[in-house]
C-alpha cells in the first residue's frame, strides 16, 4: 500500500513538472512571433496610455528577444520610467543602474541618472511618509544620499542637460534635508548628555552644509555643547561666529 501511494505521488509530481515545462516562462513568450518594431511600438503606446504593466511586459520582452536590436536600447530607457510610474522604485533604480552600465555614452544617459535620483528618493519614503509628510530628517537617509549624488552627477557632468535645473533644485532641497538630519542627531546626543558627540556632529554640520538653514541651529548646538564641557574658549569663539553670521539668533545655555 505504501509503495502504491509513493508511485502515485511520484506520478503526480512528474505530471506537475511536465505541466510547468509547457507553460510560458516569461513575458517574452506572450509576444513570440511579433517583430521587434511591433513590440516596441505597442510598448510605447501602452506607456502613453498609462498602461504601465503592459508597457513593462513588452519592453522586457523586447530586451529578451532582441537584446541587440536597434530599438532595445530605447526600450531599456523607457523601462526606468515605466517601473517608476508603477511605484516599483527598486526596479526603476535597477533599470537605471543597468542602462548607465551598458550605455555610458548614450545621449540620454543624463535622464537615467536623473530618474535614478528620483527613484532613490521615493524609495526612501513609505506610504505613511508620503501621506502624512513625516519628517525625513529623523530617518536613515542612505537612499537620500544616493539620490543627492545622482543629481550632482547630472549637474556636474551634464550642465547643458534639460534635467540639470531640476537636479540642482533637488540638490538644494536634499542638502537642507541632510543638514537637518545632522542637527537632529546632534540634538539626540545632547539630550543624552553625550556632549562630545553632539559638539562633533554639530561641527560637522557647520563645516559641510554652509548655507543650509540648519547651520544657525548647528552653531547654537556647538556653543551649548562646549558650555556643558567647560570648553570656554571654543564656546566664545562659536558664539562670536554665531553673532557675526546670525545677529538676531538668541542662545539659551540652560535649555
Amino acid at each position: 500500500m505504501r509503495n502504491h501511494l509513493l508511485v502515485l505521488a511520484l506520478s503526480g509530481l512528474l505530471a506537475l513538472l511536465l505541466s510547468a515545462c509547457g507553460t510560458p516562462t516569461g513575458p517574452s513568450e506572450d509576444y513570440k512571433g511579433e517583430s521587434q518594431h511591433y513590440i516596441y511600438q505597442r510598448g510605447k503606446t501602452a506607456l502613453q496610455d498609462k498602461s504601465y504593466s503592459e508597457a513593462i511586459k513588452r519592453f522586457e520582452a523586447l530586451d529578451v528577444q532582441y537584446p541587440f536590436g536597434s530599438e532595445t536600447e530605447s526600450a531599456q530607457l523607457y523601462l526606468i520610467y515605466a517601473y517608476y510610474m508603477k511605484e516599483d522604485y527598486t526596479l526603476s533604480v535597477a533599470a537605471a543602474d543597468r542602462f548607465i552600465r551598458l550605455h555610458p555614452t548614450n545621449p540620454h544617459v543624463d535622464y537615467a541618472y536623473f530618474m535614478r535620483g528620483i527613484a532613490d528618493y521615493y524609495q526612501n519614503l513609505g506610504i505613511l511618509e508620503r501621506m502624512f509628510a513625516v519628517d525625513l530628517a529623523t530617518r536613515d537617509l542612505t537612499q537620500i544620499q544616493k539620490s543627492y549624488r545622482d543629481f550632482s552627477i547630472v549637474v556636474a557632468s551634464y550642465p547643458g542637460s534639460k534635467y540639470a535645473p531640476a537636479s540642482y533644485q533637488y540638490m538644494i532641497y536634499l542638502r537642507n534635508l541632510l543638514a537637518m538630519h545632522e542637527l537632529q542627531v546632534a540634538n539626540y546626543y545632547y539630550s543624552r548628555k553625550a556632549y562630545v558627540a553632539s559638539a562633533d556632529r554639530a561641527s560637522g554640520l557647520v563645516a559641510h552644509y554652509q548655507g543650509a538653514p540648519a547651520v544657525a541651529d548647528g552653531l547654537v548646538m556647538m556653543a551649548k555643547s562646549y558650555h556643558q564641557l567647560g570648553m570656554s574658549k571654543l564656546e566664545q569663539e562659536t558664539l562670536q561666529l554665531l553673532k557675526y553670521n546670525y545677529p538676531t539668533m538668541k542662545v539659551d545655555m540652560n535649555a
